[in-house]
């Protein structure tokens, strides 16, 4: 019954979550666990308890699927995989305390089932407290929804810092579905090097401004790429397969491009060629005349970015957030964003942390957040502009004269340095037409609740690179469960039993049903530190790495119980091995097959749409645990512990060649970066 109701609430909860928001479902899910340990705990009859099983159920099918997308929305890139391993651990230490329980239980001459279901009331008014007093709203879902000086208090809670400008126009690029990015390869030095040292003038550069006067000039990469990277494969071959991996998903290829050009000596690099060069998207005060540009708008970006400006600001704002005078850099810049994205324009938008500058514009995992403005003269003399929004990745290269890497126009100049960084280009998330024929100062932005009002969310679910996170996150829910899991977990003690584990601790004078009961809680507690060396790697070695490592080792447990079963080994030997497999198959299921799915869930999808698509996800994950939950006790009956065993195996060698092929490493990006990956990478895969 909770199965069937964690099911059905599946259904709904994606769309009801992207249109109330995540927190008040939180909230609902706490309360449904709460009520249900109530009804069981009082139930007359049975069919009353089924409508609490029911019940409970719907808590269940709430939190597993807006847990991880809450926790994907607010957590901090480097850590996002360790919060989202959280639900695991607890998950498998609440089981640990139930075995615990039911053993106590099992000993006792006439046990009390209410006392084991109605206990759950205890631990769901902790989570109802902590839903209703200390979670806040998503600021994702505040962005999508307009409410933007809102999300701004709520990232300055989250990250314990004022300036937050950076990672709120992130959020607001978010807001966009990927259907035309394109990837390029910039050289970028300081202004003086490639453009004061004698460099024939280049057209095509794009110059970036930092503080204190500092600037850079960017020039496009042409040819083959100098390091050879997946990014200039893709933008001047239009294929990966040429990487010698035809079968492996472009997708794929184009993440793991990502962590192999991010050296150990970037961090230092960062500090020693530029030390400003984290923050030279920053744009302070004192820049915005040297750089001979203006942020414009009906209303002040302080007024805004004031801790007491009211939440109804959003609401009528009718201005552009993003606004520039039409002047020009030889042709192209990076703009600067309003302050009512950013809430820092006239201020400086740089930290200082431990003596180094950190960008305000730096979205996590070395990315950072820019925009460029072109302007051309058409043919009938009018001048034409086009705004873009680019994600800029140090390559961590540092170059000078005598290096394989040149610039167009001519070599490095001597004592030259410069750095290489790949940039997904694409149009601006709120870009408007509209507004620019209105608006003759430049590029401009409408605000985010107009465009969230207009746009048909349903229709983004068909976008190639939706369609393709859709693929993934459907394919490796269906292939978990598929393994098994669920139904080795729930029938653990039968299972057991049936392996005569009974023979291990006849001695200590324990029914064959309490010694399959302890064991079992003995095999939730190894898991825990198993989930504790997930919890470390899982943002370090990455989600890829942990799945590949982990599945071979599900499948040769699996075939270990499959012989065991076949070959007659004597009863000791046999317990004995059934034991150690089910213990070994638990604990590295939980360090990669068990949290991985829903990390990975909760990381693919666009803002607008990743609540419906977690649902969907969800909603195959759920309809596994029922038919392997169903299945498993028939197949025990009819092919044995060795066929069940087995089928297990196979899945787990299809899922390991399905990772090898197509999950990408998540690990260190930001949520949007990875939306615009999958679009690119879709693209590819379709040979567009």
């Amino acid at each position: 019954m909770s199965l069937i109701g964690a099911t059905v609430v599946t259904t709904f909860s994606g769309a009801v979550a992207d249109s109330i928001g995540r927190r008040p479902m939180l909230i609902a899910s706490a309360v449904l666990y709460f009520v249900s340990g109530l009804v069981m705990l009082w139930a007359p009859s049975v069919y009353v308890l089924l409508l609490a099983r029911l019940i409970d159920g719907l808590g269940i099918g709430l939190a597993v699927t807006l847990v991880p997308l809450y926790i994907s929305e607010t957590a901090p890139t480097d850590i996002r995989g360790l919060l989202n391993t959280l639900p695991q651990f607890s998950g498998s230490g609440g089981m640990f305390l139930s075995y615990c329980m039911v053993f106590g239980m099992s000993l006792l001459p006439k046990p009390d089932w209410r006392i084991m279901l109605g206990v759950l009331s205890i631990p769901s008014l902790i989570y109802l407290a902590l839903t209703v007093f200390y979670l806040p709203e998503s600021p994702r879902w505040l962005v999508s929804k307009g409410r933007m000086a809102e999300a701004k208090r709520v990232l300055q809670r989250l990250r314990g810092r004022e300036d937050v400008s950076g990672e709120m126009a992130l959020l607001v690029e978010g807001l966009g579905v990927g259907k035309d990015t394109r990837i390029e390869e910039y050289i970028i030095g300081p202004d003086d090097e490639l453009a004061d040292e004698g460099l024939a003038p280049d057209p095509e550069k794009i110059k970036l401004y930092g503080p204190e006067g500092l600037s850079w000039v960017a020039r496009p990469v042409r040819g083959q790429s100098a390091l050879g990277s997946a990014y200039g494969l893709i933008s001047q071959h239009g294929s990966m397969v040429s990487q010698g991996k035809p079968l492996v998903d472009p997708v794929v290829t184009l993440f793991g491009s990502v962590h192999e050009k991010m050296p150990e000596i970037m961090g230092s690099m960062r500090s020693t060629l530029f030390p400003n060069f984290g923050s030279m998207f920053s744009v302070a005060e004192q820049q915005q005349a040297k750089a001979d540009w203006d942020a414009e708008s009906h209303r002040e970006g302080d007024e805004y970015a004031s801790d007491h400006g009211g939440d109804d600001i959003e609401d009528t704002l009718q201005s552009p957030l993003i606004s520039r005078q039409a002047t020009s850099v030889e042709g192209k810049e990076i703009a600067a964003p309003h302050g009512s994205i950013m809430g820092a324009v006239g201020r400086s938008s740089s930290l200082m942390q431990g003596g180094e500058a950190v960008s305000s514009m730096g979205i996590g995992g070395g990315w950072q957040l820019a925009w460029k403005w072109t302007e051309r003269e058409a043919a009938d003399g009018q001048k034409e502009g086009g705004f873009q929004r680019i994600y800029l990745h140090e390559e961590g290269v540092q170059g000078n004269r005598g290096s394989i890497l040149s610039l167009p126009g001519g070599d490095v100049p001597p004592g030259g340095e410069f750095v290489q960084a790949a940039a997904l280009v694409s149009q601006p998330a709120l870009y408007s037409k509209e507004l620019m024929e209105q608006c003759a100062a430049g590029p401009a932005m409408v605000h985010p609740s107009e465009a969230v009002a207009k746009g048909p969310k349903w229709a983004d679910l068909l976008e190639p690179g939706v369609k393709h996170a859709l693929f993934v996150g459907i394919g490796i829910q269906i292939l978990q469960q598929f393994a098994g899991i669920n139904g080795v977990l729930y029938y653990t003690p039968q299972i057991l039993e049936q392996a005569g584990v009974g023979v291990l601790l006849s001695n200590i004078g324990l029914s064959s049903s309490s010694a399959s009961i302890l064991i079992s809680a003995l095999t939730t507690l190894l898991m825990l530190p198993s989930i504790g060396i997930a919890m470390r790697l899982m943002d370090m070695s990455g989600r890829r790495f942990l799945l590949l490592a982990t599945i071979p080792i599900l499948i040769v447990t699996l075939l270990v119980l499959v012989v065991v079963n076949i070959v007659d080994m004597g009863t000791m030997v046999h317990a004995a091995l059934s034991t150690i497999s089910v213990i070994l198959y638990f604990c590295f299921f939980v360090m990669g097959f068990g949290p991985i799915p829903n990390i990975l869930c909760a990381e693919i999808f666009p803002t607008t749409v990743r609540g419906i698509c977690i649902a969907i996800c969800a909603l195959t994950f759920w309809i596994g645990d029922i038919i392997v939950t169903y299945t498993l006790p028939v197949m025990l009956n009819a092919i044995g512990l060795a066929g069940v065993f087995g089928i297990y195996a196979v899945v787990c060698i299809l899922a390991l060649v399905f990772v090898y092929m197509k999950v990408p490493e998540t690990k260190g990006m930001p949520l949007e970066v990875i939306t615009e990956f999958f679009s690119v990478g879709a693209k590819q895969a379709r040979g567009d």
